[in-house]
């Protein structure tokens, strides 16, 4: 029930790691329905690729599942958990004995509190809220920090489940969970996060593998880290869509909460967001120019750059080329919506955008 991660033979060699499976998540932009359109871009002969912007971690995990060196970074810390994970983590699974620590009381009630006092009635009722805080307290008692991150991962998961539309802008989560409609749209917002996180934990444990490779996972600004992996070849830009939906702060502020367990912030606004925010630069109009110089300046010595973008993103793509072409030269590949997938940039009629740049 808790482990599932037996190999079997492929005899396409190439092809040996994909029998693992990315768990699906929800989340804005996430790219996991686009990976086999980005697969045909990567050039062969790469042997080492960088996510700078990781977010959901799918990207990552195709980058993993080829066999390559992957080493993934995101700002926020709830997503560079799911990289601990299942990218930088080969063989760490949560057993049946993990699990009964994860679900007994809280070790510490003085201390782990924090969703109770912050989010009970807002996201989840009492019940919830205190099992919440029991099993963060919980995951603290596990063996090692891939344990830890498979287990934060997990619930986090479990919380995007459990909330309708599975972010946390909005303050109708409970008004929205007693609407019968709903409802039988998706059962799981009735449903207790103890059995939700149990569903989902087998798919989680069988995305844990061993490619032969030192993966790791960062927690960083991509305009202020430098990538000085020497022998990195690849490297993948899929940075927040300023002006569609950039705001991640905004939507998944309760996991990064969760995640931090910050007894030291002002948490704001109807939805008990955390101030202040984590800079990224991304996010506004007037810094993200600067911010793509400094994040591409970063990367100047890797050959090979794919850059995901929006057609409804600012600035347009135009500009976006006629910046990348101060370092290097690049083609624009489109793949356009059919339907909607939920903010603006992904709205039918829309494309995702996929820059292929190279050095000259």
């Amino acid at each position: 029930m808790f482990k599932n991660h037996v190999q079997t033979l492929n005899l396409f060699e190439e092809e040996r790691f994909f029998e693992y499976r990315f768990p699906l998540p929800q989340y804005l932009g996430a790219k996991h329905i686009h990976l086999p359109w980005i697969r045909t871009f990567i050039p062969e002969g790469v042997r080492v690729a960088v996510d700078a912007f990781g977010g959901s971690q799918s990207v990552a995990f195709l980058f993993k599942q080829m066999g390559l060196k992957t080493i993934t970074n995101d700002l926020l810390s709830f997503n560079y958990q799911i990289g601990l994970a299942l990218i930088e983590n080969r063989e760490q699974f949560l057993t049946a004995a993990d699990v009964d620590v994860l679900f007994s009381e809280n070790p510490d009630p003085a201390h782990y509190n924090l969703m109770e006092s912050l989010f009970t009635d807002l996201f989840f009722e009492q019940s919830e809220t205190q099992f919440l805080d029991a099993f963060r307290g919980n995951v603290e008692r596990l063996s090692n920090k891939y344990k830890r991150a498979l287990a934060l991962t997990v619930m986090n998961r479990s919380m995007t489940r459990k909330t309708t539309m599975g972010h946390f802008a909005h303050t109708q989560a409970l008004s929205y969970a007693a609407d019968p409609e709903r409802i039988k749209r998706n059962r799981s917002l009735i449903r207790p996060l103890k059995d939700i996180f149990v569903e989902l934990l087998p798919e989680y444990n069988a995305a844990v593998f061993d490619n032969g490779e030192e993966n790791r996972s960062l927690q960083g600004d991509a305009t202020k880290i430098l990538f000085l992996e020497d022998e990195a070849d690849l490297i993948y830009f899929d940075p927040p869509y300023c002006d569609s939906h950039a705001d991640y702060q905004g939507f998944y502020h309760l996991l990064e909460t969760y995640t931090e367990y910050w007894k030291d912030k002002t948490f704001v606004n109807g939805t008990k967001r955390y101030e202040p925010k984590r800079k990224s630069g991304f996010d506004r109009k007037a810094e993200i120019l600067d911010a793509f110089k400094k994040t591409f300046a970063n990367a100047q010595h890797i050959p090979h750059w794919l850059i995901s973008y929006n057609d409804r993103s600012f600035p347009d793509i135009d500009t976006l080329t006629s910046l990348i072409s101060e370092w290097r030269d690049c083609r624009v590949e489109k793949k356009g919506y059919r339907a909607g997938r939920g903010g603006k940039g992904s709205v039918a009629g829309s494309h995702e955008i996929l820059i292929i740049s190279e050095s000259k």
